[in-house]
């Protein structure tokens, strides 16, 4: 690793560290220890020769979405102060319409004048609601991770299968299993989107949990994965694909009580000389489709 990636990636932690400080009423010394050992075990996974590890103890010391989602709690608890106070105004108003003598003006005016500062507080919470939206969004496009899953993205996928292909002749073998969930959108239609997302969490946990460390996972889109296995022959590979088919389906999610039962369909294939991304990619998902119309969970696998 460079000197320079070293600094920027110190200063990173430092500019954090400092912000989240800043931003609490209170910090004990517990709160630093726990985010001094979060960083320590983050930049003892980073490789000198792997930017993807570096970028990922990056993304771990950032707590940008953390910070927007503290920025809209704090703007709700605003917001729904201002609407308290218009409340009891409301109320108020309420109030005097009990009295024998109404001055029907002045109670006009003050109507209005609710209705007013409730239209408001009302385009108020929409503009900012607008913001925090943008916000995410230009997180989620800079970030190398997934914000669900928290593995790597399409977006580092991308710069890693440019590495792989400008370096062309490797010294070892390079294999990609595009791995997608079987009927996802009935899934999706029977339990509902948050079932789905904590699906696609689940199975990003037992991708982490049973692939070696020097492999890389990515949530390609939606419910696609690719994996590359770095350093492993064919019947390897063969042996870590089923063995992922294996435990998606051997292990059941548990869903408001109800049990969803998940399958997986792989395609493989392996890193030629001349590639590139699109034709590493595109041949694994040729093979996953074949996968798919040969009945789903099971794998097939194109070499050439």
């Amino acid at each position: 690793m460079q000197k320079e990636e070293l600094k920027s990636l110190a200063r990173e932690m430092y500019e954090n560290l400092i912000l989240t400080i800043d931003e609490q009423d209170e910090v004990s010394i517990e709160q630093l220890i726990h985010y001094l050992s979060d960083a320590s075990e983050a930049m003892s996974n980073i490789k000198d020769d792997d930017i993807t590890t570096l970028e990922y103890a990056k993304s771990t010391f950032n707590n940008a979405y953390k910070d927007i989602a503290t920025q809209g709690l704090l703007n709700y608890k605003k917001t729904n102060g201002n609407f308290l106070e218009i409340s009891n105004t409301h109320n108020q108003v309420l109030n005097d319409c009990s009295k024998d003598q109404i001055d029907l003006p002045d109670m006009k005016n003050k109507f209005k004048t609710i209705q007013e500062h409730m239209v408001e507080e009302v385009e108020k919470a929409n503009r900012i609601i607008t913001d925090l939206s943008s916000q995410v969004k230009h997180l989620e496009q800079k970030t190398n991770i997934d914000s669900l899953t928290k593995i790597f993205n399409r977006r580092a996928l991308n710069s890693y299968l440019q590495k792989i292909c400008q370096e062309a002749n490797t010294a070892y073998n390079i294999h990609m299993l595009m791995l997608d969930l079987d009927d996802f959108k009935l899934i999706n239609d029977t339990y509902g989107h948050v079932a789905g997302d904590k699906i696609l969490i689940f199975i990003s946990n037992i991708l982490k949990q049973t692939l070696r460390e020097g492999d890389k996972i990515f949530r390609y889109g939606g419910e696609e994965f690719i994996v590359i296995l770095n350093r492993t022959d064919n019947i390897f590979c063969s042996k870590i694909a089923n063995r992922i088919l294996e435990l998606i389906r051997a292990n059941n999610l548990i869903y408001k009580g109800e049990t969803i039962h998940v399958t997986s369909s792989i395609g493989s294939t392996i890193f030629k000389d001349g590639d590139t991304p699109d034709s590493f990619i595109a041949r694994a998902d040729e093979a996953l489709y074949v996968a798919k119309k040969n009945g789903k969970n099971q794998m097939f696998t194109i070499m050439e």
